[in-house]
């Protein structure tokens, strides 16, 4: 079967596979999400909507995907001609960020708030915070900036940047700590606070995932402030993901000691090893997503020649593609180990999640056209595009199922959103794609009023890093 489906994805037509892409983003995603998702009575965007597109009784708002829907709503305000009701949707967002998930005592962003922004004890974060949270909102008042130009929107996201860097900065071993009380004050394990939130275990440790984030955020506040502070952090976590964190085979080691010490559990008994995945695993949709965000982050820094990142990055995309690909029915595996330094990556999770596809479809994209001397990147992507048609897109009620159900096929009936579910890397991915299979011919009158210039951008980012890889 799965070889019927590539044979099918081969033969359309770069405009055909475009349309596809461009009818699963309009039609399937934000028209089913948007204004559906609008919450007109206490601000901000619904978070709990069944498989059918009911929302729930519980509604409480995590900042993350607060924010992921004001960045996806300004992307979409940008690239689409009929836009009033994304540019509207993402200023209605601004507000309920501003007023409630922003402490007016002590800055910065609170994780979570009911519906009504009140206490919620949903995940048990109460009033801590998080690193990974505040960046996400810096990730979307920065888009949002670049769209609105409103002074109000980037005076917030530089708040949160310069709180974070006063509160979240190690300034003994450099990164970032993730854990912190509503004052700001970092907490680990021998704190006299102990924290009752379902991400405790990780509590003491920096980690890749709210770095690479940062640096994500960052490099969407540096298109629009270009604070010579700003570029200084932005550039130290490149450095300290790509030199650092990410591992000389090409994947990123997840947690870390304060002093950048990787917690392993490779030499522990099989049990407390698989007791601690969560710490220690490959995790290939993080590692090529990563690749996508170091190149962005080096080429907005304006990096001429920047022969590492680029040959880091690939590492890390060839490392996914030759240990996370599964070579029967197509997509990528959710998380590996390696039981010895020198032995093969043993797929531990055979799911395959939402977002990891769609990242995967972006940066295998992006890779075909850095390197089209290498066919084996939009192979893949045909593939992986295959892969997400068959078993990911709900051809029933629309958007994507939040896992890969030949693997999981009680995902047919689970809830489109949920507080970690929403349009942000679907989004980004087809908005990318799209503009990555363009021409100056395509789309005349489909109303995609920004593909001009996101093409533009795009060509600009592909000829730089051709460039760098010898391409041209």
């Amino acid at each position: 079967m799965k070889e019927d489906l590539v044979l099918l994805s081969t033969a359309k037509s770069r405009t055909e596979l475009q349309q596809d892409l461009l009818a699963i983003l309009k039609n399937q995603i934000l028209d089913r999400w948007y204004p559906l998702v609008f919450d007109e009575q206490n601000g901000g965007y619904f978070t709990n909507v069944t498989n059918q597109w009911k929302l729930t009784p519980h509604q409480e708002k995590m900042v993350v995907s607060q924010a992921r829907h004001i960045w996806t709503l300004s992307k979409a305000a940008g690239f689409f001609s009929d836009s009033s009701l994304y540019r509207e949707g993402a200023v209605h967002g601004f507000a309920f960020l501003r007023d409630v998930l922003w402490d007016p005592e002590f800055g910065g962003f609170f994780q979570i708030r009911s519906r009504e922004g009140g206490l919620s004890d949903v995940e048990g974060w109460m009033e801590e915070k998080r690193t990974y949270g505040n960046a996400f909102a810096i990730y979307s008042l920065a888009a949002l900036a670049h769209l609105t130009h409103d002074p109000e929107v980037l005076d917030l996201a530089k708040r949160a940047f310069f709180w974070i860097e006063a509160h979240a900065y190690d300034p003994v071993y450099g990164g970032y700590f993730q854990f912190m009380l509503r004052n700001g004050m970092v907490f680990d394990r021998n704190s006299e606070h102990k924290s009752l939130a379902t991400d405790e275990p990780e509590v003491g440790f920096k980690d890749q995932n709210s770095s690479i984030h940062m640096m994500e955020a960052y490099t969407e506040l540096y298109r629009v402030w270009e604070s010579p502070q700003l570029r200084e952090k932005l550039d130290g976590l490149l450095h300290l993901i790509r030199d650092v964190q990410t591992h000389p085979k090409g994947y990123l080691q997840l947690f870390f000691e304060p002093g950048w010490t990787p917690v392993s559990f490779r030499n522990a008994t099989p049990d407390i090893r698989k007791q601690n995945y969560r710490l220690d695993h490959v995790s290939f949709g993080h590692d090529y997503e990563t690749a996508f965000l170091m190149l962005e982050a080096s080429f907005v820094l304006g990096i001429e020649n920047d022969v590492k990142t680029l040959t880091v990055a690939k590492r890390m995309v060839d490392h996914a593609i030759a240990n996370g690909w599964d070579p029967v029915s197509g997509g990528f595996f959710d998380g590996g180990y390696y039981l010895s330094e020198d032995g093969p990556c043993t797929i531990i999770k055979d799911t395959k999640n939402w977002w990891a596809q769609a990242e995967g479809l972006n940066i295998l994209l992006l890779m075909s056209r850095i390197f089209p001397e290498n066919p084996v990147y939009y192979e893949k992507f045909l593939q992986l595009w295959e892969y997400v048609s068959a078993y990911i897109l709900d051809p029933v009620n629309g958007d994507w199922y939040e896992g890969g159900i030949d693997r999981e096929p009680h995902f047919v009936t689970g809830p489109k959103s949920h507080i970690w579910k929403c349009t942000y890397h679907t989004g980004r991915a087809l908005m990318n794609c799209i503009t990555l299979l363009s021409e100056e011919t395509d789309f005349p009158n489909t109303g995609l009023a920004g593909l001009t210039q996101s093409r533009e951008e795009a060509n600009r980012f592909i000829t730089h890093w051709k460039k760098t890889a010898g391409m041209i």
